[in-house]
């Protein structure tokens, strides 16, 4: 392939980016996440909740029982933020937290019912829209994607990631 040139599949090469072949990039990514965001906002804009109140619905789901500790760690986030977040998850009954049975001062969340359901509405509207974005890419294109979102992420970031993964396999 040549400098700069066109790669297999029309693809410029990834040698030799410019600043406006990073900006087109940049820009892409604002407005897939505007649009990755845009139908779990609208459902939670109905309920007075936000992102914030979405991300630990994701990780409690994805990790039953997880402690408050992790889940700051996950979302990096303050304490404060976190527990303004889970009181209003907790008092709304989508959020139970149970005290540690080994360390008493843990407290361990889980989802009620109600907040499994909330989860699956939210996921799966994001789900349709990254299963149609997959299919009009192909394969090759989902591999690339998930190898340069993974490249992105700061080491920390990236074995927290790579932890979430091993444990789903």
């Amino acid at each position: 392939m040549a400098e700069g040139g066109a790669g297999p599949g029309g693809g410029e090469s990834l040698l030799f980016l410019t600043d406006e072949q990073l900006r087109k990039g940049i820009e892409a990514m604002f407005f897939a996440y505007r649009g990755f965001t845009a139908d779990p906002d609208r459902i939670l804009d109905e309920m007075d909740y936000g992102r914030a109140h979405h991300r630990a619905i994701h990780f409690i789901h994805r990790s039953p029982g997880t402690t408050v500790n992790n889940l700051l760690s996950i979302l990096g986030v303050t304490k404060q933020s976190l527990n303004r977040v889970l009181r209003t998850l907790i008092e709304d009954g989508l959020v139970e937290s149970r005290v540690g049975r080994v360390d008493k001062r843990e407290r361990h969340l889980f989802l009620t019912a109600k907040g499994s359901e909330l989860e699956r509405v939210l996921s799966d509207a994001q789900r349709a829209r990254l299963r149609a974005a997959y299919r009009v890419a192909g394969p090759a294109a989902v591999q690339g994607f998930r190898q340069v979102l993974e490249a992105m992420m700061d080491p920390d970031l990236r074995r927290q990631y790579q932890t979430l993964k091993e444990s789903s396999a």
